[in-house]
């Protein structure tokens, strides 16, 4: 016979993390900067999936971003600037938001191989989610934008900020860590 209460039990928890997520995931999309001369405006989202997919892992944090996209489709206003549906999605910026989840997951990969025990390795973990998401981005991008000008609309403009954002997210998880480890948490 099959326990069903134990499996709901230890079900709770991980919904309640990837919903969680979710929602950090949508608050950090409201902190927005519209750019005057791109479609994609500055939001704390990669920060907030890339430590989404390094706090809970490659599935549990893909998991969250796909929920994420799912609200947004559903009409609940969590994407940038509280947009939501097809428009937002299949607009100039739906490439970033799909690349969100592979960003979270490759994240979460490397983090669940060992990549979180060094500084450098952790940072490396997180730019290379980042790479994936504006891979997926930029490539979406091209077809509203001249590939002349992607790279001006999509990719230099946001460097030092992301940038900024690796190196919070990892000093942020390093020090998660080092509490962990001396148990302060």
């Amino acid at each position: 016979m099959i326990d069903t209460h134990a499996r709901t039990e230890s079900a709770f928890p991980e919904a309640t993390l990837i919903m969680g997520a979710s929602l950090f995931i949508a608050l950090a999309a409201q902190f927005r900067v519209q750019l005057p001369f791109s479609p994609v405006p500055i939001t704390a989202q990669t920060l907030a999936v890339l430590l989404t997919g390094a706090l809970l892992g490659a599935k549990r944090g893909s998991s969250a971003v796909l929920l994420y996209l799912l609200e947004g489709l559903l009409g609940l206003p969590v994407f940038a600037g509280a947009s939501s549906g097809l428009a937002s999605l299949f607009g100039p910026t739906g490439g970033y938001l799909v690349g969100f989840a592979g960003g979270a997951y490759i994240t979460g990969m490397l983090m669940e191989r060992g990549w979180s025990q060094q500084l450098g390795t952790s940072f490396a973990a997180l730019a290379l989610g980042n790479v994936l998401i504006y891979a997926c981005g930029l490539s979406w991008l091209t077809m509203f934008a001249s590939k002349e000008v992607v790279l001006s609309l999509g990719l230099w403009p946001f460097i030092p900020g992301d940038f900024f954002k690796l190196i919070c997210a990892t000093a942020a998880l390093f020090a998660g860590s080092q509490a962990r480890k001396e148990d302060i948490i």
